[in-house]
């Protein structure tokens, strides 16, 4: 299905609208100053929707043209694909437009399968191993199922929460904040207005932890391996945690998380918005990354954050009046297990198993301190513009290591041009690196660095011949 068919072709979604509406086909017809009978016919995939009429719509009714269109569909859509590709449906082949057709029909019912697939795969994973221990088993369900609810609690607001935007904005105006704001003006804050002291203890003291707030002692204990950045932030943290926790507790009754573990992480993870949004105003920032053309090291450097806060900060920048460029997120150990993850975009990461070997965000751990930079494109020849660097959260000891991580941002190839790490780069013809979504889900033939065989494959072994790749399958 092309894109220009997937978005125009809207008709189960142009009936849900209406009827939510309360409208009639012949009212809403007219509303739109077009015939009952077409409307009719485009509610029933007889007719494509015309951008005119769209706009029409718009105009009359309070709705987002891409959410309608079905642009921010595009991840579940991926997510579906991916969970009806595995082997369990192999006698009832799905394909892509399958998946798209299902999710225009019904998102809830997407949503619905997703949930019940992810039961599925926790217990088919953990189910062997753990059978003789039940409430472990219910234990990991609970901790896999409230990170998976957060996630898609963010990815359903775009990375982006106004409310916690304009509060921060707003101190950061009040507190004077520019790039050589010191800690001490956060320090004071705790201190001045909610009488609590900070200070900076050494690692025997706080051996596994980097911050802990003391409420009874009234202080705020941050472990000496932070770096000053990491101490902004912390205490960044600190202040939303106590000046804002109202307003994060609304956000996250609007999420309709399924337990405590899950409100938890969403808290903590509302909080961190809010730090990055204090350090790293919305309009400032906005106004900065557009002049340095994303320079992630250099706009860093202006607002005395990591680069890990700086990278994660540029894909919230989804205000519709103000809007960056929508990036991907992905954060990664040296074992390839992702540990966060977010896409603007349609970039879509699977729900199980590591990153394509091919894209060189695995190569950041070879040259520490060097950004990597490659046009990767995906199996549905979708391309994408990466940059890639690895990362120290917090100095290490002897004893115990600096954990080391991968971060990977990127955007659709169309805004390449606007980022200061693609002039070395050939935009208008690039030779793409092809990559997948991972082993299991990419079905590439002949790849050199295949770990894993397609999960809806049928493999060939051939004694007589030995391939480039160990894995030989069907491309049928």
């Amino acid at each position: 299905m092309s894109e220009k068919s997937r978005k125009l072709l809207v008709g189960h979604r142009l009936r849900r609208f209406r009827q939510t509406l309360g409208l009639t086909q012949t009212r809403m017809a007219e509303d739109l100053g077009i015939s009952a009978s077409y409307l009719n016919l485009m509610e029933r995939n007889q007719r494509a929707m015309s951008a005119k009429v769209l706009m029409r719509m718009s105009e009359r009714y309070d709705f987002d043209i891409a959410s309608f269109a079905g642009q921010n569909d595009a991840h579940l859509v991926a997510e579906v694909y991916e969970a009806l590709r595995t082997p369990m449906f192999k006698d009832t082949p799905v394909s892509k437009a399958d998946a798209e057709d299902f999710v225009s029909a019904s998102p809830n019912a997407a949503k619905a399968l997703l949930k019940l697939y992810a039961k599925h795969r926790d217990l088919s994973l953990r189910g062997d191993e753990l059978a003789s221990d039940r409430d472990r088993v219910e234990l990991l369900e609970q901790s896999a199922e409230a990170v998976d609810s957060v996630r898609r609690f963010f990815q359903s607001q775009h990375n982006y929460f106004p409310e916690l935007d304009e509060v921060a904005e707003a101190m950061s105006s009040q507190l004077g904040f520019d790039r050589s704001t010191k800690p001490a003006v956060l320090t004071d804050r705790l201190n001045k207005k909610h009488g609590i002291k900070v200070r900076v203890v050494p690692i025997d003291v706080m051996p596994q932890m980097l911050r802990y707030f003391d409420r009874h002692a009234q202080r705020l204990d941050l472990s000496e391996l932070l770096r000053q950045s990491g101490r902004r932030f912390q205490l960044a943290f600190q202040i939303g945690m106590l000046e804002h926790r109202d307003l994060i507790d609304q956000i996250i009754k609007t999420a309709k998380l399924p337990g405590r573990e899950a409100t938890g992480l969403c808290r903590t993870s509302l909080a961190n918005y809010f730090a990055a949004a204090l350090l790293m105003p919305y309009g400032r920032f906005l106004q900065e990354a557009e002049k340095t053309r994303y320079d992630v090291e250099l706009l860093s450097h202006r607002f005395g954050t990591s680069y890990e806060q700086t990278a994660h900060r540029l894909t919230t920048l989804q205000r519709p009046d103000a809007r960056g460029i929508p990036f991907f997120f992905v954060r990664m150990d040296i074992a390839g297990n992702v540990s966060k993850r977010f896409s603007a975009g349609r970039f879509h990461f699977s729900q199980f198993g590591g990153a394509c070997p091919l894209w060189n965000i695995h190569e950041c751990f070879l040259t520490p301190g060097r950004v990597h930079t490659q046009i990767i494109q995906m199996p549905d020849e979708t391309t994408y513009f990466s940059i890639a660097k690895m990362v120290s959260r917090s100095d290490g000891t002897y004893e115990n290591p600096e954990q080391k991580l991968a971060i990977g941002l990127g955007c659709d190839i169309a805004y390449a041009p606007r980022l200061a790490y693609a002039d070395r780069h050939n935009i208008e013809t690039p030779k793409p690196t092809p990559v997948g979504v991972n082993c299991y889900m990419c079905e590439r033939p002949n790849c050199l660095q295949r770990a894993h065989a397609p999960l809806n494959k049928t493999l060939n072994f051939d004694e007589r011949a030995r391939s480039m790749s160990l894995f030989r399958f069907d491309e049928d």
